[in-house]
């Protein structure tokens, strides 16, 4: 047994087709038309161009707060409001 849809190709028309036929028609004549198998390279471009959008955002976002809260911080100390000190203890 063959695949419908090897025997549309090779021209034979299967019998529930024959029944909507009105009558009186060529059946040499009749053009089956198949829908074309749905793409998904669509869709996977997609998902790959939102989620690469998404990440290069978040990163565009982390680094305009580093700067801001570096720049935010020299500006706080420089005016003498904030001073941070680093010790490092000597051990003898």
């Amino acid at each position: 047994m063959q695949p419908p849809e090897d025997q549309l190709r090779a021209g034979h028309i299967p019998a529930d087709l024959y029944r909507r036929l009105p009558p009186g028609t060529d059946v040499h004549k009749v053009v089956i038309v198949q829908e074309a198998p749905r793409s998904y390279k669509g869709p996977i471009v997609l998902t790959l161009v939102v989620t690469a959008g998404a990440v290069t955002v978040l990163l565009v976002l982390a680094f305009v707060v580093q700067v801001v809260a570096a720049a935010a911080v020299a500006v706080i100390s420089a005016s003498g409001g904030l001073s941070y000190t680093i010790n490092r203890s000597k051990r003898k």
